[in-house]
């Protein structure tokens, strides 16, 4: 498993994301406070405080292909 941050500041960045997410077979979880959701879940993640970084979990042991599309949205 992975865990890093991301902050998504747009609706756009929010549909880019999942997207993205949704190409990969592999679990991935995001939370914020003591919410977790399925980040395949556009309606999830509008539900999470965006406007504080995102803790993503990538259920995978290698998660370096995905975190190579996403890296514009990683922050720490």
């Amino acid at each position: 498993m992975t865990t890093f941050n991301m902050l998504l500041g747009s609706i756009n960045d929010v549909k880019d994301f999942v997207n993205t997410v949704s190409k990969y077979d592999f679990d991935v979880d995001l939370t914020s406070g003591r919410y977790v959701v399925d980040a395949k879940s556009i309606m999830g993640i509008f539900s999470l405080d965006l406007s504080k970084p995102i803790k993503v979990e990538v259920h995978t042991d290698d998660a370096s292909a995905f975190m190579a599309e996403i890296k514009s949205f990683i922050v720490d």
